[in-house]
């Protein structure tokens, strides 16, 4: 995996900041050190296909695993974000243009992986009238052409600048988990998110249950940034309003110390209660423990969705 310890390198737009202390991680944050055959071989077809993965860019603490797997969360449109989140190991910047052959080596990339199930991201690109919609949109095209039995999951951003046509144009490319992540509480978004705002977010998630009620959507938080646990239950009934299925909720991890502070390591004990409470408000999916990510084990997570659907369909 690549460097992450250089801020002043990686993120010159945060080297202004003070140094926030990073706290020692207890025992039940620690992950081993990637090293199998299945890693190196999933590192390889990235390479060869010359792709970025949000696996290596945030830092995830789940890579090792992942790639062990033949997993791996695709980024496309480059490795620079237009969008300086203080919670965020991606760097900061003016993107490039956008390369019309990515959705095909991806694709491709997909299929000699033999992955049941993808994962597709970006960087923000506010520099682009339509925030790279159709290129996700080419992209899943790709892969339902080139791996025709992926499942394919997109994560996007939150397309603030533009128009409704970008979000439609993403829908109608028909990927079967559309994932927005809310991210925080909303008291946070100044400070963690700036870029952003929580209600667009939340909308948009809605909009997507309006445009196609069938396909399924996802959101997720950190927690572990300085929220109370009525912070967090407030956000799951937002999301329900929002007939959001399935929700993640995994500890902050602070990649430098330029990035955001870790307010607290929050015990499992807590993860499990935020599961039950989920449950409870009717979430279809929950992925509530300290090293849960968007991406970590969506595979499987989809085919348990999909299963709770169908037995919540098969009651009525």
């Amino acid at each position: 995996m690549r460097d992450l310890k250089i801020p002043g390198q990686r993120h010159p737009e945060k080297a202004h900041r003070p140094d926030n202390a990073q706290p020692t991680k207890p025992d039940w944050i620690r992950v081993k050190a990637p090293t199998s055959q299945g890693y190196k071989d999933t590192r390889n077809i990235i390479r060869e296909h010359k792709l970025v993965t949000v696996c290596e860019e945030a830092g995830c603490p789940n890579a090792g695993e992942c790639w062990s797997q033949g997993h791996a969360t695709m980024m496309i449109m480059g490795e620079i974000c237009t969008r300086g989140c203080t919670f965020c190991n991606i760097a900061t910047g003016k993107p490039q243009t956008l390369d019309v052959f990515e959705p095909g080596r991806v694709a491709d990339a997909v299929a000699k992986l033999g992955l049941n199930h993808v994962v597709v991201t970006s960087v923000d690109r506010d520099d682009l009238d339509d925030g790279g919609a159709e290129h996700f949109a080419q992209t899943i095209r790709a892969i339902r052409h080139r791996a025709p039995g992926t499942t394919i999951e997109v994560l996007t951003p939150d397309f603030l600048k533009c128009g409704p046509e970008a979000l439609e144009a993403v829908v109608a490319a028909r990927p079967d988990v559309f994932n927005h992540n809310l991210e925080t509480v909303p008291g946070l978004y100044l400070e963690v998110r700036p870029g952003a705002r929580y209600f667009h977010s939340l909308r948009l998630l809605q909009r997507v249950k309006e445009l196609d009620p069938s396909m399924f959507t996802k959101s997720g938080i950190m927690v572990g940034l300085g929220e109370d646990r009525q912070g967090v239950l407030q956000v799951m009934d937002d999301m329900r309003a929002a007939d959001v299925d399935f929700l993640t909720i995994g500890q902050y991890l602070q990649p430098t110390p330029k990035h955001h502070a870790v307010d607290r390591f929050v015990h499992p004990d807590e993860f499990a209660a935020y599961e039950a409470a989920a449950y409870g408000k009717g979430f279809l999916m929950v992925s509530a423990t300290p090293l849960t990510r968007s991406s970590y084990h969506a595979g499987e997570d989809f085919a348990r969705l999909n299963a709770a659907r169908q037995a919540k369909l098969g009651m009525h």
